[in-house]
């Protein structure tokens, strides 16, 4: 407990930000030696004004800090520094990356990581394209990075886990505070196959300005950023610069150009995005994560060969018929075909079964083509 404190004191003086304290740990190594330097010592370093020196001189260890790890300790959750070898080097790579931050899971600092983001107010296509594409990239090894925001980060973490994959949410909250409230049991499934990381204090709450605070650390932490939908103005889109910022790769889902949804999306490829449709245009563009490619590849082959599937009797054929490359929800399709859900679902299940239908998050269904 007590070699953290050192590091939650200097995050509290007033004027030290993490591009600042980055500084002073490059110059100082420790936290510890940073705030028992002189003042004289302390403006040697570029940024660091008398005033801060003195602000950092005059600095004393809070009761709060100690509670907190206190917290921390009983949750189960790590608080990972900067100079601890847990730390992901991606992230460090950034020029303002978190001088600490807190963890609830399993981090694999050197993992694969890609982030899918998008809009909160997703359309069907934008919720199951998300899925899929995480799903895939998953099942190769990768690992899917979001911010478990409703829409298609929720959508992204989904797929990830039901593929058997990894993923890592980057929230905008303290750990302590699940936001949105309905996503408390993605939470707990995300921890249990990756990890839930935030650089706010435990309970801190949804603040507007947090969130783009924490784009920085979904791209940070990814080789690139999958934007499957986005308007003009768009968290997502925050989410695409700060990857450029940072020399990372840029991704685009193209949508219809009648969704005001997909607006944002067209603009990136527009500037220069790569145009993304599945998984395989993602990874060809990182040679060296071949070998995911492989081990997605020798999945795919185990697969036994596929016949020649066809819907059964006239109530199956009626369901397939009624599905299109769109998810739509069962209640509609149910309704449309004048049918019981219950029945349709049976014929659904069917239809999955043959490898004729799929099922995006939400009982939303739509025709497998390949």
């Amino acid at each position: 407990m007590e070699s953290l404190v050192p590091w939650m004191t200097l995050r509290s003086v007033h004027g030290i930000g993490n591009l600042l304290f980055g500084k002073l740990i490059d110059f100082f190594e420790t936290p510890e030696r940073v705030l028992d330097a002189s003042i004289s010592e302390l403006v040697k370093v570029n940024g660091i004004s008398q005033r801060l020196a003195e602000n950092i001189k005059s600095v004393k260890k809070r009761d709060a800090s100690y509670r907190e790890i206190e917290t921390a300790q009983k949750k189960g959750i790590r608080i990972i520094t900067l100079n601890d070898p847990d730390y992901p080097p991606l992230l460090k790579e950034i020029s303002d990356p978190p001088p600490f931050f807190y963890v609830l899971g399993k981090l694999q600092p050197h993992s694969a990581n890609i982030a899918v983001v998008g809009s909160r107010n997703a359309t069907d296509y934008g919720l199951s394209s998300a899925w899929e594409i995480a799903g895939n990239l998953a099942a190769m090894g990768i690992t899917i990075v979001s911010g478990m925001a409703r829409g298609v980060d929720t959508a992204a973490h989904e797929g990830a886990i039901e593929a058997g994959g990894a993923t890592l949410a980057i929230l905008g909250t303290g750990l302590l505070k699940i936001y949105p409230s309905e996503n408390a049991g993605l939470y707990k499934r995300i921890s249990e196959n990756g990890a839930v990381i935030s650089e706010f204090h435990l309970n801190a709450e949804p603040a507007a300005h947090h969130f783009p605070i924490r784009n920085r650390v979904i791209s940070g932490l990814s080789l690139g950023v999958v934007v499957v939908e986005a308007a003009k103005r768009s968290g997502a889109l925050i989410t695409a610069r700060t990857a450029l910022d940072q020399n990372r790769e840029v991704f685009a889902l193209p949508g219809s150009v009648r969704s005001a949804r997909s607006a944002g999306t067209h603009s990136l490829i527009k500037q220069g995005a790569k145009l993304a449709v599945n998984a395989q245009d993602i990874i060809e563009e990182f040679p060296f994560l071949s070998k995911f490619q492989s081990m997605g590849n020798s999945k795919q082959n185990t697969k036994k060969p596929k016949t020649e599937a066809r819907p059964g009797d006239a109530d199956e054929q009626r369901a397939f018929d009624i599905l299109s490359p769109y998810p739509v929800h069962i209640d509609d399709l149910a309704f449309k075909l004048s049918m019981e859900p219950g029945n349709l679902s049976a014929l659904l299940l069917q239809l999955e079964l043959k490898g004729l239908a799929k099922q995006a998050p939400g009982k939303m269904f739509y025709k497998h083509e390949d």
